[in-house]
């Protein structure tokens, strides 16, 4: 099987550098650093390190609070963060000093042998479930711990391993813990043949996450330079969803003229496109690459940054999160909620099930169906700010009733780690 899965792997290979170095760079590319995705890194010269691979920029942001948490535990131990995109990357520059990151190696044998070779680590922490195949068999033969945080396991991935379980049992074997996010995850993977033993439910980092004063003063000031129109946001749009969106926005418009969108799309590849549809629909748009001013006239505001989500949350009143419109799974409704937002989504929000309803449960997220519906709910909120701070407020205490998944994590951790 491994044979089969390493020979198919080569044969896409030229596919996924292609896409690496063109969508999940952000168009940058990376540099002189490309040969690590190869594994050939720069030697890590320190002592049996610890080894956390965070894909990209969201598995990142789900880290921050984990590493954070393990230099102030263990203040001598040393932690190599791996990225395989370049935004992930930019990401991690955020961490600082304490932290060495590198790129990952892609899954191919060699290459993992030779990241390994020179890194040298006691232990693998994987942020979510990052499936390589590899990685695992690889930290296995050197007898290296690895631990899966975070993890959770859609029921279209669950539906997927389910044609292909001896695939799945190879990457679960070397693992010795995995730390789900909720029982529903559990299930999952239990019914895929994992042992109990391995199972952990630890919640979502998710709902421990901070931020810092800045991102509210940020936003503050980005919401005092808009002035005192009503704003929202439409965060982590896909392909096929802003064309809704904008729809959306056109109803709220001919009630609401001074209305302000704001639009982020989820790819940075795609904000051309999202620019140009703004102008071709008729939109009078800006975007924050170019620190365009904000007039009153102007009805889009674009956001085509990398790592500047959080203080445009924080500067509307109200956040539609997408990837929910169209059949993508949804995004985390956590940021908004944390930043006391009434939150919105759309109907395909199976990647986050349980997080959505428990929002939905408490009065703090409203599920819409269509782009007529999307229109309605952010009317209603933006003409009814009592409602819009009840629903924020509820949001809000959802996420603090949730929070300590980080403590039993590292709970959790010093059964495992030397």
């Amino acid at each position: 099987m491994m044979i089969v899965y390493n020979v198919i792997f080569c044969l896409l290979l030229p596919i996924i550098l292609f896409k690496l170095h063109t969508s999940g760079s952000g168009g940058r590319g990376f540099g002189k650093r490309w040969r690590e995705h190869f594994g050939f890194i720069p030697p890590v010269h320190a002592d049996k390190p610890l080894w956390i691979h965070a894909a990209s920029v969201g598995e990142v942001i789900v880290a921050k609070p984990l590493i954070q948490a393990l230099r102030a535990k263990y203040p001598e131990l040393t932690l190599v963060l791996t990225t395989t995109t370049r935004t992930g990357a930019d990401e991690a520059a955020k961490l600082g000093n304490g932290v060495i990151h590198r790129y990952a190696p892609l899954d191919c044998p060699w290459m993992v042998r030779l990241f390994l070779r020179r890194t040298r680590p006691q232990a693998l922490l994987v942020i979510e479930t990052e499936r390589w195949l590899n990685y695992m068999l690889a930290c296995q033969r050197q007898q290296i711990t690895v631990v899966i945080v975070n993890a959770r396991l859609s029921p279209r991935s669950f539906q997927r391993y389910q044609r292909f379980p001896a695939f799945f049992r190879l990457w679960a074997e070397p693992v010795q813990q995995l730390l789900v996010q909720h029982a529903d995850d559990a299930a999952r993977f239990r019914a895929l043949g994992v042992a109990e033993a391995k199972l952990h439910i630890t919640g979502s980092i998710k709902f421990d996450m901070t931020f810092p004063d800045s991102v509210v003063s940020q936003g503050l000031a980005l919401r005092e330079a808009w002035g005192s129109r009503p704003v929202w946001i439409a965060a982590s749009t896909h392909q096929g969803e802003d064309e809704p969106v904008l729809q959306a926005f056109k109803q709220v418009l001919a009630q609401m003229p001074a209305a302000l969108l704001v639009l982020v799309p989820r790819h940075p590849q795609r904000f051309d496109a999202v620019a140009a549809l703004c102008a071709s629909q008729g939109f009078s748009a800006v975007r924050r690459s170019v620190a365009g001013q904000v007039l009153p006239t102007t009805q889009v505001y674009l956001g085509d940054t990398m790592g500047e989500l959080p203080l445009m949350l924080a500067a509307a009143d109200v956040a539609f999160v997408g990837g929910s419109l169209v059949p993508v799974g949804g995004h985390n409704l956590l940021e908004p909620a944390a930043l006391g937002k009434p939150c919105l989504t759309g109907p395909h929000y199976f990647n986050f099930s349980d997080i959505t309803l428990q929002l939905v449960q408490c009065g703090g997220a409203v599920v819409v169906q269509d782009a007529e519906a999307l229109a309605v709910q952010v009317l209603d909120l933006l003409q009814n700010p009592g409602v819009c701070q009840r629903m924020g407020a509820a949001a809000q205490q959802v996420v603090a009733a949730n929070r300590g998944a980080l403590q039993r994590t590292l709970q959790a951790l010093e059964q495992v780690l030397p």
